[in-house]
């Protein structure tokens, strides 16, 4: 009975019939992907004359592409609340957490490229930079980064800063795990009170696993004086 069974339900996904409008959307939903794929291939991935740096705009995508290790949905807001954007997005960061890898040693490559069709330009500042703003804090505190990514999104580069590296052709939000390298992105936010959260995120993250030895001497001495900042302005942690 149960081989029965089986053999029916491989029969209903053989025979899985679609709509018009579900092909339709299908299509728009692969073209999105194959338009960022390239986009991550041929910029993320590659130099650029204006970065200020030798190397690839993103240094860890040649690794992730190699390893496969990157993956990509297409998510459709239409009259969804911010709130209802972000709840989406912690749900992939707890499926991007259980997610386990063939190679341990990988991980670190893995991301996921949540993209953003319906949003439209008008609205990333809201839709995009917004959520992305309220989940940093969440996301840094479970070890991980969340980066934005839109036309008009003007984060300068770390080494130009008439670099634009976070425009991308559709608004997605990027989510990997944190590195060392990250630092500068988690001791320049203008609230002390974030940056000390931020900083110490980051210390017990990697704890006594830290390569650079400058990197832990720089992150103990911004979280020092992002404190001390804090009791300057009389500002309650």
């Amino acid at each position: 009975m149960d081989f029965e069974l089986n053999n029916y339900s491989i029969s209903l996904k053989l025979m899985q019939l679609y709509t018009t409008l579900e092909i339709e959307q299908q299509y728009k939903d692969l073209l999105c992907l194959i338009e960022i794929m390239e986009w991550v291939k041929k910029f993320l991935g590659r130099p650029h004359p204006n970065l200020g740096r030798p190397g690839v705009v993103c240094p860890f995508v040649p690794f992730a592409l190699k390893s496969n290790s990157i993956r990509l949905a297409v998510i459709h807001t239409k009259n969804l609340y911010p709130e209802e954007i972000e709840e989406i997005v912690i749900r992939y960061r707890d499926i991007f957490l259980d997610m386990e890898v063939q190679q341990p040693e990988l991980a670190i490559n893995k991301a996921f490229l949540l993209i953003f069709p319906d949003i439209h330009i008008e609205d990333t500042s809201e839709l995009i930079d917004g959520v992305q703003q309220k989940l940093k804090p969440l996301f840094v505190e479970s070890g991980l980064m969340i980066g934005e990514f839109h036309k008009r999104n003007e984060s300068p580069g770390l080494h130009n800063p008439n670099f634009r590296p976070l425009r991308s052709p559709i608004p997605l939000l990027a989510i990997r795990f944190m590195v060392e390298l990250d630092l500068p992105f988690l001791q320049n936010p203008a609230d002390p009170r974030l940056r000390i959260r931020y900083l110490e995120a980051y210390l017990k993250y990697f704890g006594n696993k830290f390569t650079d030895e400058t990197k832990f001497k720089n992150a103990h001495q911004a979280l020092a004086l992002a404190k001390e900042q804090l009791k300057d302005q009389n500002l309650v942690y």
